[in-house]
């Protein structure tokens, strides 16, 4: 049983900076893939990045070249770099996870059957 544990989440104006962490409990080795999602209030959840076991790492077009993702295998903890935040990137971000060999699409949240119970991002003008 893997459990997700996200942190980091906050109020920041535009053009500010956050951090997002999640922790990966409970699995006793490096065989997850993982990825960051988000939900907008009243819309849909949408893949906001992923990491997969090669290390391969895919981005929406809306957050590319503003966040960054990254996993500490040490420390099973993967983080969500976000910069250049705007309004529009206000949502319940989660942490999603699943075994490598069963996530085809990365950035498609039903790929994914593990997930964490979110944190709330809010960017204001």
């Amino acid at each position: 049983q893997v459990q997700l544990v996200e942190s980091g989440g906050g109020s920041v104006q535009a053009g500010g900076s956050l951090r997002l962490s999640c922790a990966v409990y409970g699995y006793g080795g490096s065989s997850l893939s993982l990825g960051w999602f988000r939900q907008p209030q009243g819309k849909e959840r949408e893949g906001v990045a992923s990491i997969e076991l090669n290390g391969r790492t895919s981005y929406a077009d809306s957050v590319k070249g503003r966040f960054a993702i990254s996993k500490d295998n040490a420390k099973n903890i993967l983080y969500l770099q976000m910069s250049s935040l705007n309004p529009e990137d206000t949502a319940m971000y989660y942490c999603a996870a699943d075994w490598h060999y069963t996530v085809a699409a990365p950035l498609r949240h039903s790929d994914y059957r593990m997930w964490g119970q979110g944190t709330q991002v809010t960017v204001s003008s």
